[in-house]
């Protein structure tokens, strides 16, 4: 896949981010706040990755955010975080009813997040996004995406490896057009958390 300069930016970043957090598990595993922006990293480096491999990083992020939250029940970032996991993880469901579960729990940790902070306009946005998603995952596998997304569509078809390359690209471009209307939010809420973790230190008393 080529990637431009902002997305191998991106990838730098949170890389470097995942890295990070990772460290500073090993020193204080009790940090509520390390903990989601690790997740909020591995979701954005989902994005980077084949279908299977996104799967096993969102995956690694809902632990990481469930472990947050075991931490501080009330950490609404976490709580919003959760739900934009489950939302990533539907869209790389081919099966709706299965994927309709996790639209559910996406929606379920929305409206805690909100509960938690009603005044947070992204948590509102993300919310009513959702309500949206289940239609949007039908359009998608309707037009055959699902295959791509779960390395299927096994027929014997001979088309042209040019042709199949074409194809492959378009449906490329989609998950990242649709991955991109949820990470994003994932992004900004990560980068927050990171620009609050360089903060220069207090002085000592």
């Amino acid at each position: 896949m080529d990637m431009s300069q902002n997305d191998l930016d991106r990838l730098m970043f949170f890389d470097h981010a995942r890295k990070t957090s990772e460290a500073a598990y090993e020193t204080n595993p009790l940090d509520a706040d390390n903990l989601t922006r690790w997740a909020g990293a591995l979701l954005e480096l989902s994005q980077f990755q084949s279908i299977t491999e996104s799967k096993m990083m969102i995956k690694d992020a809902i632990s990481k955010l469930e472990e947050a939250l075991g931490i501080n029940p009330r950490k609404h970032d976490a709580l919003w975080c959760l739900g934009n996991a489950y939302t990533s993880h539907a869209f790389l469901t081919p099966e709706l009813d299965v994927a309709k579960g996790y639209f559910d729990k996406a929606s379920a940790y929305f409206q805690e997040a909100v509960e938690e902070d009603p005044d947070n306009e992204l948590y509102q946005k993300s919310l009513e996004m959702n309500s949206k998603a289940p239609e949007l995952h039908m359009e998608i596998h309707k037009q055959g995406f699902g295959q791509t997304l779960t390395g299927g569509g096994g027929g014997g078809s001979s088309t042209s490896s040019n042709m199949k390359g074409a194809k492959k690209k378009k449906n490329t471009d989609l998950y990242y057009d649709i991955g991109g209307w949820v990470v994003l939010v994932v992004a900004i809420g990560v980068w927050i958390g990171f620009a609050k973790s360089q903060a220069p230190p207090l002085p000592p008393r």
